[in-house]
């Protein structure tokens, strides 16, 4: 493979089998970007691959051999790299009393090791190219809630290591900047619906529904729309915005719980 023109940008969509990943790398694709993928999956990888014209790499993000090799062929294969979103993830639910030690340690190290392990090895590169470091975070490692201790603690920790990377990097012209969706319809979600709904006798669509009643649109994200964000952060028009953590929730996180029951007294149905 040839390397690309220094005016194109190579972005490097981590968690790019499904969901959120895969939708970052579709639309990266069609606004024109070289898109390298990678997830653990090679079917589903090789799939979201063929859609978009990516080029796959299988690799474990929790493994910094691994991560290393990946960076490494990245630049081999394109030349460049302008752009990482660091996007695998997990979800262990539980309390602090109900979760194991691996699920604890499995979520830490695929929410959170996973970025700092994208970050060491790609920001050389991104200082060369004056790139940007996007991570797919999650508003429940903003807001509290039982159930979801690990889930939460890493993907709060994933937005503070973001925000510090920002910090340092800024000087060297690196941007880095955290993205936090609400419920969004990927498959994770899909089965987490499931899960929810399946005792109380509601299938996915009415589940989605129960879940984002008090959110202020009143549906969940679609994939795409939490992509846009992403592609925005990476490109051009978002030069000036470094640090920051953009909520994609539908107004979620702006809702007072206190005024809840007002809410649904007042707004009609």
């Amino acid at each position: 493979m040839h390397p690309t023109a220094p005016s194109t940008p190579v972005h490097l969509v981590a968690g790019a089998s499904s969901g959120i990943g895969a939708a970052v790398a579709v639309r990266a694709a069609a606004a024109g970007a070289r898109v390298a993928i990678c997830g653990r999956r090679a079917d589903t990888l090789r799939k979201v691959a063929g859609d978009c014209g990516a080029t796959p790499y299988v690799a474990d993000v929790t493994s910094r051999e691994q991560v290393e090799g990946l960076v490494a062929d990245v630049v081999r294969d394109h030349g460049r790299l302008d752009g990482i979103v660091a996007n695998a993830g997990v979800m262990r639910p539980g309390g602090v009393l109900d979760l194991s030690d691996e699920d604890w340690d499995a979520t830490l190290r695929t929410n959170l090791t996973s970025v700092f392990l994208l970050a060491r090895a790609g920001m050389p590169q991104l200082v060369a190219s004056q790139g940007a470091f996007v991570t797919v975070g999650s508003i429940a490692g903003l807001r509290a809630s039982g159930g979801m201790s690990a889930y939460a603690a890493s993907k709060a920790g994933a937005t503070m290591l973001t925000t510090t990377l920002a910090a340092e990097f800024g000087p060297r012209g690196v941007r880095a900047n955290t993205v936090c969706p609400g419920w969004t319809r990927t498959g994770m979600a899909d089965e987490e619906m499931r899960e929810f709904g399946g005792p109380l006798g509601l299938g996915v669509e009415d589940s989605y529904e129960q879940v984002t009643a008090l959110v202020p649109q009143r549906r969940p994200a679609e994939a795409r729309e939490v992509a846009e964000a992403v592609l925005w952060l990476l490109g051009p028009h978002s030069s000036y915005v470094n640090g920051t953590t953009l909520t994609v929730d539908g107004g979620t996180t702006v809702v007072d719980p206190g005024a809840v029951p007002f809410e649904f007294r007042v707004t009609p149905r």
